[in-house]
């Protein structure tokens, strides 16, 4: 198939509902952190972005959020083909002006920092990272307190950065500034907005 066929293909077959369920289970994702909210395969984007990450994607992009694709989804003609077709957002030229970048390899990505974390008067012009995981259940647990966790919370994503810990707080230490994840497997969602607190099982 060529890159004009798969730039075309794998859309939303009803754009407007399936638009609707992907943004609720980001905003329920987001509003109860560590929670897993399940979704079905809506897209079917070209490979290595996964089909989560694809209905991600055309949810809440458009031709005002810039997106960053890291090294392992940039090299794919057909991806960028495929987003611009389906979402015309524009691809960012620095990850520091991206509203959306999409991570197919988390465990090689840059560090939080390098991405927009906002400003103390729009900290919502920061950077949404969708992060591709094979899993929320195989990695080092994260333990997660915080806004919308009643107590805490438990996950355990793979493939996620050697030192993220340690990223996060300094990540959380910024807000209002400061980056949010989602995190999406072949089953749903999970989200770590900035307000989350993150500790190491052991801690």
């Amino acid at each position: 198939m060529d890159i004009a066929a798969q730039s075309i293909e794998g859309g939303f077959a009803d754009p407007v509902f399936n638009a609707q369920t992907v943004f609720r289970a980001v905003m329920d994702a987001m509003a109860r952190p560590g929670s897993v909210q399940p979704l079905p395969a809506l897209a079917r984007p070209p490979a290595p972005l996964s089909a989560t990450a694809g209905a991600v994607a055309l949810a809440l992009c458009d031709n005002d959020t810039p997106l960053w694709l890291d090294p392992a989804l940039h090299a794919s003609a057909a991806i960028g083909s495929w987003l611009g077709f389906h979402t015309g957002a524009p691809l960012a030229n620095t990850p520091a002006d991206a509203h959306f970048a999409f991570v197919a390899t988390p465990a090689e990505m840059m560090a939080l920092d390098g991405f927009s974390q906002g400003t103390q008067d729009y900290p919502d012009r920061s950077t949404t990272l969708i992060l591709q995981v094979s899993d929320l259940t195989s990695g080092a647990p994260l333990l997660l307190e915080g806004p919308g966790i009643e107590t805490s919370a438990t996950i355990a994503p793979a493939q996620m950065p050697r030192h993220f810990i340690e990223q996060w707080k300094q990540n959380t230490k910024r807000f209002p500034r400061g980056v949010d994840i989602i995190l999406a497997t072949a089953e749903g969602i999970a989200c770590l907005p900035r307000t989350t607190r993150i500790k190491t099982m052991e801690a």
